[in-house]
């Protein structure tokens, strides 16, 4: 209960204010707006950059802190939802405690305070996972778990929200430093190659799988290696980091006790006009019809949670083949940030195909949920 006392000890007003600006209008930017915008990172544009995020953040936070208040089935009460809850008030009342923003002083000021705001919030993807553990062990075992849409939709809200309030904030932080890589601006890099993150992430798949089983299927990648676009390296690193992670399992468990060798995991980067798409395939025996939508939800996963409740959150840093389950819903919503999407199709009995579409255009404003 020491969590639910923290939060009421949050005066009367803080609360009121919390409200207030959660009813405010939110403001999206695009892709191409924020590589415009951040390739000169001047003094002034840096000013007018951070006077935006001390009205915007926010909003956007105090909405996120109304919404785990009200959470259906009682998530609002368990010990982990109430600490993120305290996680978003504590940053919204950094924000507004903060005075106006009138010179680039006050300005490296904010940037300082709301870096340490990033660093607070690092670890409210596995607490809310947590959460979610401490609802479905206090629930009736009959109850479908996938039925429980207000959660999922809450859950797709509240992460996708998330992304944005990360990529924000880091955006302004990183337009600081000093002499930037060519093509990099901020967290975009204007030249970023498919080709390269996919290896990178595979790589880094096929490490974690040899480590857990002792051997990993090969990975084959198809695409031209010279082509660019801008994107977000590290949001491509992580959505096909997470998909080559689950077609190696899938491969690896099907094949470990068979005499075959085991197939390669085949990537294929398409350049088209509007969308670059990247698909993932294995044969790794597919997943039946009726259990493709849960692979979407976040109540669902065929591994154990990693996350233990004795467990002091973000200790262990290794990362398991399995995970807890949300890496892919999370990777479909940071696709769909940028205006793309992910799509995964099945055959049982012989493998899976996920097709991650990415906007070549880049107009798309954030959604806003």
């Amino acid at each position: 209960m020491a969590a639910k006392k923290a939060y009421e000890s949050f005066s009367k007003s803080l609360i009121e204010d919390v409200h207030k600006w959660g009813c405010m209008k939110q403001t999206g930017v695009s892709l191409r707006y924020m590589m415009e915008f951040g390739s000169d990172p001047s003094d002034r544009n840096l000013l007018l950059s951070g006077q935006f995020l001390h009205k915007e953040l926010p909003i956007r936070i105090a909405r996120r802190a109304i919404e785990l208040g009200t959470l259906p089935y009682g998530l609002s009460e368990k010990p982990a939802v109430l600490k993120v809850r305290d996680w978003y008030i504590d940053s919204f009342r950094d924000m507004r405690n903060f005075p106006e923003i009138k010179d680039i002083n006050d300005e490296k000021e904010f940037t300082q305070m709301i870096k340490a705001i990033k660093v607070r919030h690092n670890n409210v993807v596995p607490t809310m996972a947590l959460g979610v553990q401490q609802l479905k062990k206090g629930m009736d075992p009959k109850i479908v778990y996938e039925d429980l849409d207000e959660i999922h939709q809450f859950l797709d809200r509240f992460y996708m929200s998330r992304i944005g309030i990360r990529m924000l904030i880091g955006q302004h932080v990183e337009l600081h430093k000093p002499n930037p890589p060519p093509y990099v601006v901020g967290y975009i890099h204007t030249k970023m190659s498919p080709v390269e993150v996919a290896q990178n992430a595979s790589e880094s798949a096929r490490a974690i799988c040899l480590r857990e089983y002792g051997s990993a299927p090969e990975i084959v990648i198809y695409g031209d290696p010279s082509f660019t676009f801008p994107y977000v390296p590290t949001h491509l690193q992580l959505m096909v980091f997470e998909l080559v992670k689950n077609s190696l399992r899938a491969v690896q468990e099907r094949f470990m006790d068979s005499d075959k060798v085991a197939p390669p995991v085949r990537i294929v980067v398409a350049e088209g006009i509007e969308d670059v798409t990247i698909k993932i395939s294995d044969e790794g025996g597919g997943i039946p019809r009726k259990g493709l939508p849960k692979i979407f939800t976040y109540l669902y996963s065929t591994a154990k949670n990693p996350l233990d409740e004795y467990q002091d959150l973000g200790t262990d840093d290794r990362i398991t083949m399995a995970g807890f389950g949300y890496g892919i819903p999370i990777s479909r919503l940071y696709a769909q940030y940028f205006g793309g999407d992910l799509q995964v199709i099945s055959m049982e009995g012989y493998g899976t195909d996920a097709y991650l579409h990415l906007s070549r255009l880049g107009d798309s404003k954030e959604p806003l949920p």
